[in-house]
C-alpha cells in the first residue's frame, strides 16, 4: 500500500509538472523559468498554491489575487497521471520498463492535451521521442527490431494516408505532426502496439466525427485532433494492446 501511495503522490507531482508544459510548449515559453504564475494577473504562485489538485480545491478553482477562474483541466491532468501511474506499478511493478512506460505515459497525456486545445503536436516532444524510445529498446522490450520496424512503419504509413487524402481531396486531413507521433509510438512500443494504437485512434476518431456531424457542429472537412485519439490509443495498447493482438490472431490459427 505504501508502494501505491507512494506512485500516487509522485504522479500528481508530474502531472502538476505536465501542466507547465501544457500551458508554455504551445506559446514557446520556457518550462524552468519564471516559476509557476496566474496566466491572467501574472503574479508568482506560493507553494501552498501550487499542491496538486488540493489547492484547486480549496481555491474553488479561482486564482486569489484577481479572482480569476482556474480551469478544471489542471487538477483532472494531475488526477489522470496520478492514476497512470499507480497503474503503471500494478502492471510492471518495480522494473526498468516501469519508468519507461511512465515516461511514456506522460508524454502521451501533454500531446494529448495540447493536441485537443491547439491542434498541434510540438517537435521539442516527439522527434527527442523517437530517438529516446529507439535508444531504450535497444536493451528493453519491445526490442530495437520491433522498435525500429514500428518507427518506419508508423511514420511512414501515416505520411502515405495523408498524401493520398491530399492528391484525392486537396486538402490537409492528417499533419507531420501526427506522423512524428505515430512514429514516436512505434519507437517505444513496437510496430504491434503501433497498429493497435492506429487503429484503435481511427475508430475512436471516426465515431467521434460521425458524433460532430450528427450534432451539427461541423462537416465532413472539419478538423479532429487527430494526436488526442493517437495517445489515447497508444496509453490503451501499452496496457491491454498484447491481449488484443493474441485475440485478433485466434482467428488465423
Amino acid at each position: 500500500m505504501a508502494q501505491v501511495i507512494l506512485l500516487a503522490a509522485l504522479g500528481l507531482i508530474v502531472g502538476s509538472f505536465l501542466n507547465v508544459c501544457i500551458y508554455r510548449l504551445p506559446r514557446k515559453q520556457s518550462i524552468n523559468w519564471p516559476g509557476s504564475r496566474c496566466t491572467t494577473c501574472d503574479r508568482g504562485l506560493s507553494w501552498y498554491e501550487n499542491v496538486p489538485v488540493l489547492s484547486w480545491l480549496v481555491l474553488r478553482g479561482r486564482c486569489r489575487t484577481c479572482g480569476e477562474r482556474i480551469s478544471v483541466m489542471y487538477p483532472l491532468v494531475e488526477l489522470i497521471t496520478g492514476a497512470l501511474f499507480v497503474a503503471g506499478y500494478v502492471i510492471y511493478g518495480w522494473t526498468p520498463l516501469l519508468a519507461v512506460r511512465l515516461a511514456f505515459a506522460s508524454a502521451m497525456v501533454v500531446l494529448f492535451v495540447i493536441d485537443l486545445q491547439h491542434h498541434l503536436l510540438p517537435n521539442v516532444i516527439t522527434v527527442p521521442g523517437i530517438a529516446i524510445g529507439f535508444a531504450l529498446s535497444l536493451v528493453l522490450p519491445p526490442g530495437w527490431r520491433a522498435s525500429l520496424i514500428g518507427l518506419v512503419a508508423g511514420g511512414g504509413l501515416l505520411f502515405a494516408i495523408a498524401e493520398a487524402w491530399y492528391r484525392l481531396r486537396g486538402i490537409e486531413g492528417l499533419g507531420m505532426g501526427d506522423v512524428k507521433m505515430l512514429a514516436m509510438i512505434g519507437a517505444f512500443l513496437g510496430w504491434k502496439l503501433m497498429l493497435v494504437t492506429l487503429v484503435l485512434a481511427s475508430f475512436a476518431g471516426s465515431l467521434i466525427g460521425v458524433g460532430v456531424i450528427a450534432l451539427g457542429r461541423g462537416g465532413m472537412k472539419s478538423a479532429l485532433p487527430f494526436g488526442t485519439f493517437l495517445a489515447v490509443g497508444a496509453l490503451t495498447a501499452a496496457v491491454v494492446g498484447d491481449p488484443i493482438v493474441e485475440w485478433y490472431l485466434g482467428f488465423y490459427r
